[in-house]
């Protein structure tokens, strides 16, 4: 059985998005399920006391909620219920991820998104700043999808830095886990000046990316074939908006560059991203294969 996915959960629509897509990610790579809610903390507030009664009727609010969720996973998934107490969302699911092992964080889009797009909420935004583990954001209606849909592509976000082969290395260990192609997609020469000499840019971006593929394919097992895509456009938006997307897609990107290692800071290319990428995504800590890393 490989490292476990821990899932954060609500129950609302946000919440069985990211248990559906969890389920799905589980099933494909062996892995088991820890699905969490997490709790405010005994005495975090200073103003009111803590009510042991009310303490109670929560915990038994969030078993209700485990079990109702749990009992909708497929017959193939093994998942455990964690009821955890932590000062945030965001912190109890990263302090479950570390006594786990865990390989990612799953969570859901933030309220008031359109279906099918990502919106981060206030449990995702810490986690995209602060987290040590990779982070699977679920866009909205991400639970609409067939529970036995499969994996069936990884889209790669390179980047010419440095952050650039920690993802390609995390992109290798997923795709050997589920059996799917990688495509690595090029976004290096997007968002120009209106002077920029349009046919100078493409040129220059067609020789970027076949030194990606160079670059990336030394991190890949031998023998996995990359497709390379560059994507074009007057903005990384529009960009983005023209790739074709598989309903069983993911997209993996890494780190802004002001990320200190082995941590998230969720980069402006990659925040541009999320208002057109209709798939998960997931977005992984810099630095975390290098020597002291977790693996």
């Amino acid at each position: 059985m490989n490292p476990p996915i821990v899932v954060g959960y609500t129950a609302t629509k946000r919440g069985r998005d990211a248990v559906a897509f969890a389920a799905r990610l589980a099933a494909a790579t062996s892995a088991s399920l820890e699905v969490a809610v997490v709790l405010p903390a005994q005495g975090r507030s200073v103003i009111t006391p803590p009510d042991a009664a009310y303490e109670r009727h929560l915990h038994a609010l969030a078993e209700q909620w485990l079990a109702e969720a749990i009992g909708q996973l497929p017959g193939s998934v093994t998942a455990r219920p964690q009821i955890r107490p932590a000062d945030s969302f965001a912190e109890g699911l990263i302090e479950l991820a570390h006594e786990r092992g865990a390989s990612h964080i799953v969570v859901g889009a933030g309220g008031g998104g359109l279906r099918g797009r990502h919106r981060l909420g206030t449990t995702s935004t810490e986690l995209v700043y602060s987290s040590d583990v990779p982070v699977v954001l679920v866009p909205r209606g991400a639970r609409k999808l067939a529970a036995d849909t499969p994996i069936t592509r990884l889209t790669v976000a390179v980047s010419p830095r440095p952050t650039g082969d920690t993802v390609a290395a995390d992109a290798a260990a997923l795709a050997s886990a589920t059996g799917v192609p990688i495509r690595l997609l090029s976004l290096l020469a997007v968002d120009l000046p209106a002077s920029a000499d349009t046919a100078a840019s493409r040129l220059a971006h067609s020789t970027q990316a076949s030194e990606v593929l160079a670059a990336t394919n030394t991190v890949l097992p031998e023998g996995m074939v990359a497709e390379v895509v560059v994507a074009d456009g007057d903005s990384i938006e529009a960009a983005v908006a023209d790739l074709d997307w598989q309903p069983g897609e993911m997209l993996l990107a890494g780190s802004g560059r002001l990320a200190q290692p082995r941590r998230l800071f969720l980069g402006s290319t990659v925040a541009k991203m999320l208002h057109e990428v209709p798939v998960p995504v997931v977005v992984v800590p810099r630095d975390r294969h290098h020597e002291g890393a977790g693996a």
